[in-house]
């Protein structure tokens, strides 16, 4: 008696090729911003907030959709690496099907931003263009990751390009304090990517990706990785004490306890097996979320007990 393999729905495996699970790493720096705009004392828009959630989560996707595309195009996925969808090495979608759904949320993110820029200014085109530009060549074109530069440019592009872009929209003007505010932000997505990073060494030297982690080699790695991650308290804690961030900003020590057991596994990390480390990019994007909605929660208590 032979047993059927149930058949999964396209809605499913599109979740799947977008990989919505990664979703938090945009959100939480676009719900950062919109928390430190409630402290702004002129004009607010959050009528555009949605707009801004959505385009936000366009840019995600067609990033994760065009990285899959290029990467399973260049050999650098297959069955035995562990980033990506799958959707492509397991034959679940075409490529070209994959490539243009990438392409259209691009687009479609684009055409938002046009909205913004009628509201907003020159500024926000400039702000939307180098979003969608890091978010294809990420993989595509110049393919920046596999030039040890992924690290520094999504520093940028999802830690403060994000947060100072959805401050922006909603009141209209670009604030220094903010761009500090979100550095802490920026360190901890940076962590996910170079968790990703360090777990692959031996993978991607073999497919000849360079990334800072297989250039600095695997205890370089680790350090890399313990002082990103540490970095985002001691600016938290720096920003208060300077009054730039609000006592409430340090309900983010609650995070330590998952911080501290990653930089844990990490440092049990051996380049011939990745056994122990093989979620470590997903514990670090979880430990991101939970970081993030805690600063999100100080500053709205911030704002609502001023």
């Amino acid at each position: 008696m032979t047993h059927s393999v149930p058949s999964r729905s396209s809605f499913s495996i599109w979740l799947q090729a977008i990989r919505a699970f990664s979703f938090t790493a945009s959100m939480v720096p676009v719900f950062v911003g919109a928390m430190l705009a409630l402290s702004y004392s002129g004009v607010k828009n959050w009528e555009l907030f949605p707009l801004v959630v959505i385009c936000s989560l366009l840019m995600h996707a067609g990033t994760n959709l065009v990285s899959d595309y290029y990467d399973y195009k260049k050999g650098v996925d297959s069955n035995t690496a562990l980033g990506g969808s799958g959707v492509l090495v397991g034959k679940l979608l075409e490529p070209n099907k994959v490539h243009i759904a990438g392409i259209a949320c691009f687009v479609l993110c684009f055409i938002i931003g046009l909205y913004f820029v009628q509201i907003r200014g020159i500024n926000m085109l400039y702000l939307g263009i180098i979003g969608i530009l890091g978010g294809y060549l990420y993989s595509g074109g110049i393919s920046y990751k596999f030039l040890a530069l992924g690290d520094i440019i999504v520093f940028w592009l999802m830690g403060p390009l994000m947060v100072i872009g959805s401050y922006f929209v909603i009141t209209g003007i670009f604030s220094n304090e903010v761009a500090l505010i979100s550095m802490p932000i920026g360190f901890l997505v940076t962590a996910i990517l170079h968790a990703n990073n360090l777990r692959d060494i031996k993978h991607d030297s073999d497919a000849n990706v360079r990334t800072v982690a297989n250039i600095i080699g695997l205890e370089g790695a680790k350090i890399q990785y313990y002082f990103l991650v540490s970095a985002a308290y001691i600016s938290i804690l720096v920003m208060v004490i300077m009054n730039i961030l609000p006592i409430w900003a340090l309900l983010v020590i609650i995070s330590l306890p998952p911080a501290i057991k990653n930089m844990k596994t990490i440092s049990k990390a051996q380049l011939e097996s990745t056994k122990e480390i093989s979620i470590i990019d997903i514990q670090t994007a979880q430990h991101h979320f939970l970081f993030g909605l805690l600063l999100i929660i100080g500053l709205l208590v911030s704002y609502l007990l001023s």
